[in-house]
């Protein structure tokens, strides 16, 4: 058997997984999003967000409440990431591009932070828009994170080379002023609408 097959067939597992994680991750979503809208008399817990502490390439501290007063998005993924980060990397790149000045910031937030320093992670990043900030941390300070946003992260199996992938959510979050969840940001539309839509939460 070519040894391409194998090759395709672990990326097709690869991404059967993702897929999955992100089915359950937006189901997951769907359910904050229903609880959260309860009616008024009814306590709205925050399910999604909450308090975080990362690190950008300059050695600053980026956390939820270095962002407040600012809408903000936040995407998990990492830069060995073969196709659906840097593609979500890229349509985030175009909606800010579309806001010209007013862009908000975007956290692209490591779940591999073993290999993912925060200058990698900002060299990684800035091919796109600067508005993108690339983010890393200690594994506990990751895990963390991730606990705040619900996301699905899992180390592949290893190499022979000693590489190695990561099944995560894909799942672009929108967090208002004051760091509460909005929404899972839609962004299977035109930038130029997915733009105008941010703009309501400056």
């Amino acid at each position: 058997m070519p040894a391409a097959e194998p090759k395709a067939a672990a990326r097709s597992r690869a991404f059967a997984i993702r897929a999955l994680a992100t089915l359950l991750a937006v189901t997951a979503l769907g359910a904050v999003a229903f609880m959260v809208a309860s009616p008024p008399g009814k306590p709205r817990a925050a399910l999604i967000g909450g308090a975080f502490s990362l690190e950008d390439a300059a050695g600053k501290t980026v956390s939820d409440q270095t962002l407040h007063g600012r809408p903000f998005l936040v995407y998990f993924g990492y830069t060995h990431c073969p196709d659906v980060c840097p593609t979500e990397l890229a349509r985030i790149s175009d909606v800010l591009t579309q806001m010209g000045d007013k862009a908000i910031p975007a956290l692209f937030i490591t779940v591999d932070p073993e290999r993912d320093t925060p200058k990698l992670m900002q060299d990684y990043v800035s091919s796109f828009n600067p508005a993108i900030i690339g983010l890393s941390g200690s594994r506990q300070a990751i895990d963390a994170a991730e606990k705040a946003f619900r996301v699905y992260s899992r180390k592949g199996p290893l190499q022979a080379d000693g590489d190695y992938s990561m099944d995560h959510s894909s799942i672009v979050y929108l967090m208002d002023k004051n760091g509460a969840f909005v929404e899972a940001f839609n962004l299977e539309r035109p930038p130029k609408d997915a733009a105008k839509d941010l703009e309501r939460y400056l």
